[in-house]
């Protein structure tokens, strides 16, 4: 994949939700909301250069945020910095 975000975004792919309960009932599809968790794909220049955030990491986004695209078949969102919550650990 070559994609190089501008700006102050980052690309991410969105981390799978479970797709059961904690006590076996399946959800189905049309049930789910999309996850808020995501790992970040690539990232900017001026991202890099803050050193906030790094490829691989895991974060969560707000709601609402973000730009959907497709990449060679598969599904990713741009996301700006500022939408951004936080970086799991």
């Amino acid at each position: 994949m070559n994609f190089q975000p501008l700006g102050q975004r980052v690309l991410v792919e969105r981390l799978e939700e479970p797709t059961t309960t904690a006590t076996g009932i399946i959800i189905p599809d049309n049930a789910k909301e999309k996850p808020l968790t995501a790992t970040v794909k690539a990232i900017s220049k001026e991202v890099e250069e803050e050193g906030n955030i790094a490829v691989e990491d895991k974060i969560v986004f707000a709601k609402y945020s973000g730009t959907d695209i497709t990449l060679e078949g598969k599904e990713y969102l741009v996301l700006n910095t500022d939408d951004i919550l936080g970086v799991l650990k």
